[in-house]
């Protein structure tokens, strides 16, 4: 590892977490200064699993070319390779949780590595942050379709996300206002509203339904019957995953206990369309986004964001500033201590810009009061 005074010359970088467009745009980001400044680049293969089970290869000039536009991660993921929280099957099939951090350290070292790139949301950033306290080098870049890590204005990837939300939308309009129904479109974002606020606002529906304000079912239908009264014979229902009803709860689709969260949200927008045609009279149906969400190109946002993240998190490591993460602060790309990034989770707000516009043009969050 790097010693005071010493030039780093081995760096690693992985990709954490579930996968999402601009991953590859980062690498290229990183490996292409990096291989400027003489470095040596390995990329871990599939995410904090391989730094556990020593899976990695050495990336040249050659493997990252041609990647800025594609999708997903030339490296692999996983959202299951927490080292703190690994899962093991023992000799009877059971599931038991290990700690396998040192197997973790144990490659890090093996490597010689002088600092590794971490790429991934909020869970990537608290096992950096265990990591970084274990002895390595670490320089964090944030990254989530759900956009709730706290200490940045933005993570690459979530307008990748919102533009296919957006775009369904549009497409779900046409038909809905052909068949005169309402239309529920349940998007992803977990305990976040950001996808289905932006998404939602962007792509012009009726009514939207997030985690942070617990909605009212009778808010809904009275919506959705006075358009139909007004003559609007149709409206759009955009609901984030996490959305629950006043006194109610997240709907739990499963529990996987392999992963850190064990929690698989998924089934309200189901939910919401039923109960909207059961108390409405009105014909509802429900189109479930999913992981669409996640695939795809990046949009040109996000490949100039990630390119930047990239750029700025190799050159932390070059000037051997650790222990931080990349972040975007209005049109600059600043970095902040990665405990700062996780001090707390960024929700929507009460006093959000866009929730303020999208209540000024007649959207509903199913409340009276906001």
């Amino acid at each position: 590892m790097a010693k005071n005074g010493s030039k780093v010359k081995r760096v690693a970088i992985l990709t954490g977490g579930g996968d999402c467009p601009g991953l590859n745009a980062v690498i290229r980001g990183v490996a292409k200064p990096a291989h400027d400044h003489g470095l040596t680049v390995l990329g871990i293969i599939d995410g904090f699993e391989g730094l556990v089970e020593g899976k990695a290869k050495q990336l040249y000039n050659k493997d990252v070319s041609g990647i800025l536009a594609v999708g997903g991660t030339i490296l692999g993921s996983s959202n299951k390779g927490d080292p703190f929280h690994w899962p093991e099957q023992d000799i009877n099939g059971e599931i038991k949780i290990m700690n396998r951090s040192k197997d973790a350290l144990k490659h890090y070292e093996g490597w010689d590595l002088d600092a590794l790139i971490a790429i991934g949301g909020d869970g990537t950033m608290h096992i950096s942050k265990k990591l970084s306290d274990m002895g390595m080098n670490i320089v964090g870049v944030p990254k989530t379709i759900d956009n709730d890590l706290d200490a940045t204005d933005l993570t690459f990837g979530h307008d990748s996300a919102v533009y296919v939300v957006t775009e369904a939308i549009d497409r779900l309009h046409t038909t809905a206002s052909s068949h005169h129904r309402v239309m529920v479109i349940e998007v992803m974002g977990r305990y976040a509203g950001w996808i289905a606020l932006s998404g939602g606002l962007a792509g012009g529906a009726d009514i939207i339904l997030i985690p942070e304000i617990p909605f009212d079912w009778e808010a809904i239908y009275d919506k959705v019957i006075q358009r139909n009264m007004m003559g609007k014979r149709f409206s759009i229902v955009c609901v984030a995953e996490g959305a629950k009803p006043l006194n109610g709860e997240m709907v739990v689709k499963a529990k996987d206990i392999k992963r850190t969260d064990p929690v698989q949200l998924g089934g309200i927008g189901e939910l919401v369309a039923k109960n909207i045609s059961e108390n409405t009279g009105l014909e509802t149906r429900y189109t479930v986004l999913g992981h669409l969400q996640r695939g795809g190109s990046p949009t040109p946002f996000d490949r100039i964001l990630s390119t930047k993240f990239g750029t700025a998190a190799i050159d932390l490591v070059i000037k051997k500033k650790f222990g931080r993460m990349v972040a975007l602060k209005g049109t600059e790309i600043k970095s902040v201590k990665i405990e700062e990034a996780i001090s707390k989770q960024k929700l929507v707000t009460p006093d959000d810009h866009a929730l303020k516009a999208a209540v000024a043009v007649g959207i509903s969050f199913g409340t009276e009061k906001l």
